[in-house]
């Protein structure tokens, strides 16, 4: 096989996620770290509102998705059909603890220069992309929770329907629903905003 295809078959989430689990490969580990770490520390950065504790939190994700990885518990079931839902699973366990312990998260810490939308192709991304984004994060604060991380993972992070199930122990239908109200109900923060 050519270098430039064992690249992209080795890079390839799927891939990664299979030499994982059968063969516990540290090459595999560091691209996947590669791969996902600014997405990881994006994803909880939303969550935290702290530049530190976000790297932090996103360096104990890492370290304890090698853990599983190391201890053979990540096993060759469909617990996780992707690696990035693997990881996200374990970013939010990682911002659950960091919630218990700080009991107060603070979105108004966000600066405009640390927040990265990307492209996205449908409506509401386009309107996420093209809000202020001091005037975005106050939206996302009014909103409760469950929602912000949502539109977090879908908007801004890119995570699919399917991902999103398995990170927030959801079904794909509850997914859907939730992202259709968080969706409805940032739209319309928007809307009264602008009248």
């Amino acid at each position: 096989m050519p270098e430039h295809e064992h690249n992209s078959f080795f890079s390839s989430d799927q891939n990664l996620l299979l030499r994982l689990k059968k063969y516990k490969d540290k090459e595999a580990f560091l691209v996947a770290y590669d791969n996902y770490a600014n997405d990881i520390y994006r994803f909880l950065y939303f969550k935290v509102g702290n530049v530190e504790e976000a790297q932090d939190l996103t360096s104990s994700t890492f370290v304890k998705a090698w853990s599983v990885v190391r201890d053979g518990q990540l096993k060759d079931d469909d617990s996780y059909k992707t690696l990035k839902a693997f990881l996200y699973k374990i970013a939010r366990n990682q911002a659950i603890d960091y919630y218990r312990q700080k009991k107060t998260v603070n979105f108004s810490d966000l600066s405009e220069e640390q927040v990265d939308f990307g492209d996205e192709g449908d409506a509401v991304g386009r309107v996420i992309n093209n809000i202020d984004n001091q005037l975005l994060i106050e939206h996302l604060n009014k909103l409760k929770l469950e929602y912000r991380n949502v539109l977090v993972m879908y908007y801004v992070n890119e995570l699919n329907v399917a991902e999103i199930s398995k990170v927030l122990d959801k079904s794909r239908g509850n997914v859907r629903v939730l992202l259709f109200r968080a969706t409805k109900a940032l739209k319309d923060l928007m809307d009264h905003k602008s009248l």
